[in-house]
C-alpha cells in the first residue's frame, strides 16, 4: 500500500490507509458547525489547536467538514474517553451511509469508552438524537451513550476512527467496516417475513424521488406472491427482520438497500430498479455487492423523466416514469418473476388520472424532460429509415 493512503488529506479509501487508522487526542477540541450548508467548517482540533484531518467527513473528492477557527469560548469539559462519531444526518439514508462511517471501530477498540461522540449537520437540530438514529448505534454498540455537540467542547480524551464507509470509492467499505458490521450490527434479530418482498417508494410521494408507475408495478409484483413493504412504517428492527428472511428483493433505489446491505447474504436475490438517469445508483450497487458478497440485478427502464414545467433537466422534484414492460422482462430473464412476462405501460388516460390524483396539474404541472422527448423522437426516425430501407 502506497504512502498516499496513510495520508488523511486525501480521499478515504475502501482499500484501507487511514481509513482503518485509530488517532487518540488528548484534550481536543470538539467544533460544531455554526452555519447550515453542504460544506462547513467544523471538526477537530488537536491540544495544539492543530486539525485533525482524520476527523472530516468526506463526499467522494473532497471533504464536506473543513478546518474550523479555534472557538472564542468553550461551552463544556467532557471527562473521559470517547470515539468521535463524526456529522450526525437527519436524513436517514445518509445517515446510514456517513454518520456510521467509524462505528467499525467499536470492533477494534483496546479499552472500553465512554460513549460516541457526534456534531448536528445542520446547527437549528442542535442536540436531539432521533429514535432511527439511537436504535441503528444500539444494534451496532448495545447502551452505548450517545452525545451531540452543538456547542465546542472539550474532550478529555477522544479516539478518531477513519472514515470507513460513505459515499464515493468508499462506498464499497473497508474490510475493517465491513468486518465490524457482519461481526455486530443486529445479531441478535431474527429473520421474520415472506420469502418475497418489494420495497417500495410509493408512500413517500413523487415529490421524493419517487416513480410514475410504482403502484402498478406493485400490484403486478403482488401477483408474482410478492409482499409490497413499505420501510418508512416500520422500526428500523423490522425492517432488518424482513430483509433477513427475504429470498428475493425487488427495489426502488434507495436509502433502504444501503441498511439491506448491512445484514444482506449471497444466497438472496436482489434487483434495484432506477429512479432516475444518475451515476449514484452505482455507488449503491457497489455498496450491495461489496457487502453481500453478490451484485444485484440494475433495472434501468424508465419510459421517461417527468420535470417541473419551464425546468430543462431533472433536479430534486422530478421523477421518473416506468417502462413496465422493459422491467418484467429483466425480472423474468433473471428469474424475479415468471419468464415472458408482457406487463403493459401506463396509458395516457391512466397516467393523466395519476397527474389529477396527485395535484400535479396547473401550477404544479409537470412535463416531459425535453432529453427524453428529443431520445423518443430519433428513435421514431431511426425505426422510419429502417423500414424504408426494408422496403
Amino acid at each position: 500500500m502506497s504512502d498516499d493512503a496513510f495520508d488523511p488529506t486525501l480521499q478515504p479509501s475502501p482499500d484501507g490507509g487511514w481509513s482503518e487508522t485509530l488517532t487518540t487526542l488528548e484534550n481536543a477540541t470538539v467544533v460544531p458547525p455554526v452555519e447550515s450548508g453542504f460544506v462547513q467548517a467544523a471538526g477537530l482540533l488537536g491540544a495544539d489547536g492543530a486539525y485533525c484531518h482524520q476527523g472530516a467527513l468526506w463526499r467522494k473528492y473532497r471533504p464536506l467538514t473543513t478546518a474550523p477557527q479555534a472557538p472564542a469560548e468553550i461551552g463544556e469539559q467532557i471527562p473521559g474517553r470517547w470515539l468521535w462519531g463524526g456529522v450526525l444526518w437527519a436524513h436517514f439514508g445518509h445517515f446510514l451511509v456517513e454518520s456510521t462511517a467509524r462505528l467499525w471501530a467499536v470492533d477494534q477498540l483496546d479499552k472500553p469508552v465512554d460513549g460516541i461522540l457526534f456534531i448536528p449537520k445542520r446547527p437549528k437540530v442542535g442536540d436531539s438524537v432521533r429514535g432511527f438514529q439511537k436504535d441503528f448505534i444500539h444494534l451496532m454498540a448495545p447502551d452505548m451513550p450517545i452525545r451531540v455537540a452543538a456547542e465546542p467542547v472539550h474532550v478529555q480524551e477522544l479516539v478518531v476512527p477513519g472514515q470507513g464507509f460513505g459515499l464515493g470509492k468508499i462506498t464499497s467499505g473497508t474490510q475493517k467496516f465491513r468486518d465490524a458490521v457482519h461481526n455486530r450490527f443486529a445479531r441478535d434479530i431474527e429473520p421474520n417475513g415472506p420469502e418475497k418482498i418489494y420495497i417500495s417508494r410509493s408512500g413517500l410521494g413523487l415529490g421524493k424521488g419517487g416513480l410514475l408507475g410504482e403502484e402498478r408495478l406493485e400490484q403486478l409484483l403482488e401477483a408474482e406472491g410478492y409482499q409490497i413493504f413499505h420501510p418508512q412504517k416500520h422500526d428500523i428492527a423490522t425492517q432488518i427482520a424482513r430483509y433477513k428472511a427475504a429470498k428475493q428483493v425487488v427495489a426502488a433505489d434507495g436509502s433502504a438497500l444501503h441498511l439491506f446491505a448491512m445484514v444482506g447474504r449471497p444466497d438472496q436475490q436482489v434487483a434495484m430498479i432506477l429512479r432516475r438517469k444518475s451515476g449514484a445508483h452505482n455507488l449503491l450497487s457497489d455498496n450491495v455487492a461489496h457487502f453481500c458478497g453478490r451484485a444485484p440485478l440494475v433495472i434501468g427502464a424508465l419510459r421517461t423523466e417527468w420535470v417541473k414545467a419551464g425546468k430543462q433537466r431533472s433536479n430534486r422534484q422530478s421523477f421518473g416514469e416506468l417502462n413496465l414492460l422493459a422491467i418484467g422482462q429483466a425480472l423474468g430473464e433473471a428469474g424475479f418473476v415468471k419468464k415472458g412476462a408482457t406487463w403493459p405501460d401506463l396509458n395516457q388516460q391512466e397516467r393523466e388520472q395519476i397527474f389529477t390524483d396527485k395535484g400535479l396539474t396547473g401550477n404544479d404541472e409537470f412535463v416531459e424532460s425535453p432529453e427524453y422527448v428529443r431520445k423518443r423522437v430519433r428513435a421514431i426516425r431511426e425505426a422510419r429509415r429502417a423500414a424504408r430501407a426494408d422496403v
